[in-house]
């Protein structure tokens, strides 16, 4: 965690070493929560949400003259890095210059932090900190901001105080139009790559896969495609890509002939996954390939970046993207999260039938289509009203400021039907009551034309609610709620501080049961149950 306070007026202190420049390049990027692909005549569903982490954020824009409050970064063409080959560590460790009040980071809709943490308490453990990723618990929770017209973003801007000096809690929300139904969306050419390892045994891991699979199939479209890879410590194709119309029971079959063998050599999955997609590739179709896995790799290549090269001509020529479905209790959260985010995919965790049937006929019909390539966002914060500020997770996401308007640096997939959430705590200068706050803009790709867009929202000192807990939007109290659960989490073994005005977990607990009555919110209710067990683990 970074934490930067004004230092003069004038003078702030910025890196001279070329090695520093060069980790500052593009710090990760991606994309996330249920995700980007698919399927099926189910019904449309909640909107996915992440969450936050802990990261101070001052990047390298210029100031506007006129009134000194920093514009988004210039449009060029800086260093071109990729966050390919940065371990999650080594991106943690990379500490934002502050030389001005600029935050850049990728959109994230992942969700299987949360999901799995969620699994973890409940099986009575707390989870490792290092799996804790604060923006995949808040973008877990659906907001309703205003959906865009067309494809896009729309994008607001507000906070509320906390309580604790000058803190407030600012949160920057972003959509894209409404998913349309299921007769809307192209056809689907889904290439699924199925774990069918030792591990994957355990009751909750290849039997709900294959529960899930059953229930997909049967509600596909008649012109979507579907194969079939398994892998354990060979990878084999055991089904090409069958286009269902009367072949629904060829996959059925293929589906019930799964049963586990030997150990995981998740590298010949995903190679032998992407090869059979491109053999199978529909043209007008989606075409995606579904990771179904544990991502406990122990044979072959077992590190992200030696998996993604392998495939690299077949993801950059074709676009295909990777989505991951993480299960089990033991998790290789780290892999899966890796092989998405660098996939230019997105990850989710399943540990109960209906969690599978919400990410299989919920959220992923929503995302066979793309609205948007390459989405970054950049918040400028005014330094007349601004003393510091923190960027609440996305921790892997951070982008260099002068990277925003590169177009060829990597942002974050997504599509129709998602909304995206980020927090930050910001503490105001002493004795500003009023005065311009922040202004946070999106960029975007088309993704048929790669044409750029942008959209901007803005928000005042005086806007910010007077009380976090009494008088902010309901949505703002639940995406608080989450990001206070994942900072607890988080600390637990380590050094990190507080949020600002941190309740404890049995306060935070009576906010969640709240927010739940209020709405009859199935999933805050679990939330409240999730923090309730936290707290007696705990002690």
């Amino acid at each position: 965690m970074h934490t930067y306070r004004r230092t003069s007026p004038t003078t702030r202190p910025r890196p001279t070493t070329p090695r520093h420049r060069r980790r500052l390049g593009t710090a990760l990027l991606a994309l996330g929560t249920a995700g980007a692909l698919l399927l099926t005549g189910c019904s449309g569903g909640a909107d996915g949400q992440g969450d936050s982490s802990s990261s101070y954020d001052r990047g390298k824009g210029e100031s506007r003259p006129e009134d000194g409050f920093p514009a988004p970064a210039p449009e060029g063409t800086g260093p071109r890095e990729q966050r390919e080959g940065r371990t999650d560590e080594e991106s943690r460790d990379i500490a934002p210059t502050p030389e001005d009040f600029l935050s850049t980071f990728a959109l994230d809709v992942d969700t299987a932090s949360y999901g799995y943490a969620r699994r973890t308490l409940d099986d009575g453990s707390l989870p490792d900190p290092s799996t804790v990723r604060p923006e995949e618990f808040v973008n877990s929770f659906r907001q309703d901001y205003e959906r865009p017209d067309g494809d896009g973003f729309s994008v607001s801007v507000d906070g509320a105080r906390t309580g604790d000096d000058a803190w407030s809690l600012v949160r920057v929300g972003l959509a894209t139009r409404a998913a349309g139904g299921d007769s809307e969306r192209p056809p689907a050419a889904l290439t699924f790559v199925i774990d069918v390892s030792g591990s994957m045994a355990e009751p909750g891991r290849l039997d709900l896969a294959q529960d899930a699979l059953r229930t997909m199939t049967n509600r596909l479209r008649d012109d979507d495609s579907v194969a079939i890879v398994t892998f354990s410590d060979e990878a084999e194709t055991v089904l090409p890509m069958t286009r269902l119309d009367d072949d629904r029971d060829e996959v059925l079959d293929a589906v019930d002939r799964l049963e586990p063998t030997d150990s995981t050599n998740l590298a010949a999955g995903v190679e032998t996954g992407y090869e059979t997609a491109v053999d199978g590739l529909r043209e007008g179709a989606t075409n995606r390939v579904v990771l179904l896995s544990d991502a406990l790799a122990n044979t072959g290549a077992t590190d992200a970046d030696t998996i993604l090269e392998r495939i690299a001509g077949e993801r950059r020529e074709h676009g295909i993207t990777l989505f991951g479905v993480g299960v089990g209790s033991d998790y290789g959260d780290e892999l899966m999260e890796q092989l998405a985010d660098r996939g230019d995919g997105h990850t989710t965790y399943v540990s109960t039938e209906e969690e599978a049937e919400k990410v299989f006929c919920e959220e992923l019909p929503r995302h066979v289509d793309l609205t948007a390539r390459d989405a970054k966002v950049q918040v400028s914060f005014d330094p007349a009203t601004v003393e510091e500020f923190r960027l609440i997770g996305y921790d892997n996401r951070q982008v260099a400021d002068e990277d925003f308007r590169d177009d060829r640096v990597d942002g974050g997939e997504v599509g129709p039907g998602h909304t995206v959430t980020a927090l930050y705590a910001v503490r105001t200068e002493e004795g500003s009551g009023g005065g311009h706050l922040a202004t946070a803009t999106v960029r975007w790709l088309d993704p048929d034309t790669r044409t750029p867009h942008e959209e901007s929202a803005e928000l005042e000192a005086t806007d910010l609610h007077g009380d976090l807990w009494a008088s902010s939007p309901y949505g703002l109290r639940v995406a608080a709620v989450a990001a206070y659960f994942a900072d607890a989490l988080r600390r637990e073994g380590t050094s990190r501080p507080d949020l600002p005005a941190r309740p404890t977990l049995r306060q935070l607990g009576r906010h969640a049961d709240d927010l739940a009555r209020d709405r009859e919110d199935r999933d805050l209710y679990d939330l409240a149950g999730s923090i309730r067990t936290a707290d007696t683990l705990l002690g």
